[in-house]
């Protein structure tokens, strides 16, 4: 696996450079801005870029967009926890990045504390290229807001998206393409570190007719509303006296991350039984297997993205395997999807 490790930091350079080599990768190069980062791209073709945002001469959003239009590589990006942080790292995911990696707050030479997801993620990136060429293509589809027939509505149903990476792309396909009478509230579970949820949601909300929020503590729970998990919680639903809340919980990781699908998924099902409509998009490992296949024991419908429009098709393909999904769609059909599952559950 080839690497090109780009930041203007020359301690940060060292650093990543010496954490990829100590893990069998081949560090074919660092670049110090943009600029360079474009030129030794065309000129070394590496497997994956390592790509720090803020640099002098040319930052790496830009050079991003250039490496995208004339060789589309798959691109880790290395963001920071500020807020405009956040916004930034949001933007280069939708440009085409396949995922981030946070640098520590106050310490940005000592890598030591990412090291292992910052390797678990640039060796993931390595076998998504061509995923990353098709997701430019799907990008270019403008899908129109789709439209439903809710009449003889007679009961509550809910919708559970759970995604990872390659998910705020993949949402970008779907959430504005619901309509903003969506007889439901639609729960959405992004593995996100704390504040880059926030962003998300702000940004999805800019681009939809649906309201698309960060879920808090408590909140009751209303139709044609998003609610975003928060980065670093898990987000429950809890049915009393017929009125539904969010319930924010800390607690140990599920699955290895948290905000975890599954855990949603478990709440949704005791709230909604089996009127829920399930979505697992792209992402590594199998959390919302199990979510999905508890939806469908209960009568609920469930879909999955299908491997061809993934970046990783590893959440996906893991509920798929366990019998937990109806149907399987390209991504830019899971709003059609969600939208026919709902009126069949609102008309049974």
């Amino acid at each position: 696996m080839r690497v090109l490790v780009v930041d203007d930091s020359a301690l940060v350079r060292m650093a990543v450079s010496d954490i990829l080599s100590k893990a069998g990768m081949e560090v074919v190069d660092t670049a110090k801005n943009g600029k360079e980062a474009v030129e030794k791209t065309l000129k070394l073709k590496p497997d994956v870029i390592t790509l720090d945002i803020n640099m002098p001469v040319m930052d790496g959003l830009t050079a991003l967009k250039i490496i995208m239009e004339k060789r589309p590589t798959p691109v880790v990006m290395l963001s920071s926890l500020t807020k405009e942080g956040a916004r930034e790292t949001l933007e280069a995911l939708k440009i085409g990045a396949v995922d981030f990696v946070t640098k520590p707050d106050g310490a940005l030479v000592d890598l030591s504390s990412v090291a292992q997801d910052l390797v678990n993620k640039v060796s993931m990136a390595a076998t998504t290229s061509l995923n990353v060429l098709r997701l430019q293509n799907l990008k270019k589809i403008k899908g129109e807001v789709v439209r439903g027939n809710w009449k003889g509505r007679t009961k509550d149903v809910c919708v559970l998206i759970g995604s990872s990476t390659g998910g705020p792309s993949a949402l970008e396909m779907i959430i504005p393409r619901l309509p903003a009478d969506i007889p439901s509230p639609v729960f959405v579970v992004q593995h996100m570190p704390p504040g880059f949820t926030k962003q998300l949601a702000e940004r999805l909300n800019s681009m939809s007719e649906v309201e698309v929020k960060e879920a808090e503590n408590n909140e009751r729970v209303k139709d044609g509303v998003v609610y975003i998990a928060p980065g670093g919680y898990h987000m429950k639903v809890r049915r009393a006296a017929n009125v539904v809340r969010i319930k924010i919980v800390d607690g140990e990781p599920v699955n290895a991350v948290k905000p975890s699908v599954d855990v949603t998924a478990d709440s949704v099902v005791q709230a909604y039984g089996g009127n829920v409509v399930g979505a697992i998009l792209t992402g590594m490992g199998e959390d919302g297997a199990y979510g999905m296949r508890l939806i469908k024991e209960k009568g609920g419908l469930t879909v999955a993205s299908s491997e061809d429009t993934c970046v990783v098709f590893g959440m996906p393909k893991a509920a798929i395997e366990i019998g937990g999904i109806v149907s399987v769609k390209p991504v830019f059909e899971i709003a059609e999807e969600i939208v026919r599952f709902l009126e069949v559950k609102l008309n049974e």
